[in-house]
């Protein structure tokens, strides 16, 4: 995980390519191809990095995967307070988004109902709002009121 956060930092310090190489790196790693929740994380991250919608979503599609395989113990033995329920409302968002950018309406709108389905399982805090906030900008730019 800290070499997944390093490689993060320098995209956010204004290198996204040096950032993707290092994400690639790391995704061929075998311990990393081993545990889902590396996956996830990883593809999560590696999503936002991306210059290109189609590769965005290729990434996002990787990281809903990944969480699909991992269980709550294991997001627990990273940090106490996660659980694996937690993420599908930002995954959802993120899909959506995605599809939303590239023109594919029917995936935008199912993304966005998983989304909301899943909801309730964000906290109340600065993230939580976040993600909710984020899923009502992408139901407004599905065309709802």
């Amino acid at each position: 995980m800290s070499e997944i956060g390093a490689a993060v930092e320098v995209g956010h310090a204004g290198d996204p390519d040096e950032a993707r190489r290092r994400l690639a790196q790391l995704w061929d790693d075998a311990a990393v191809r081993a545990d889902p929740f590396h996956r996830c994380t990883l593809a999560h991250y590696a999503a936002d990095l991306e210059p290109e919608t189609v590769d965005e979503l290729r990434w996002d599609l990787r990281a809903l995967a990944a969480a699909d395989e991992v269980t709550d113990e294991r997001a627990r033995a990273h940090h106490e307070s996660l659980s694996i329920a937690g993420f599908y409302p930002s995954l959802h968002l993120n899909l959506g988004d995605d599809y939303q950018r590239l023109g594919d309406d029917a995936s935008a709108r199912h993304h966005l109902e998983r989304a909301r389905a899943a909801i309730d399982r964000l906290p109340d805090d600065g993230y939580g709002r976040m993600i909710r906030a984020g899923i009502e900008s992408l139901a407004q730019r599905c065309g709802e009121r």
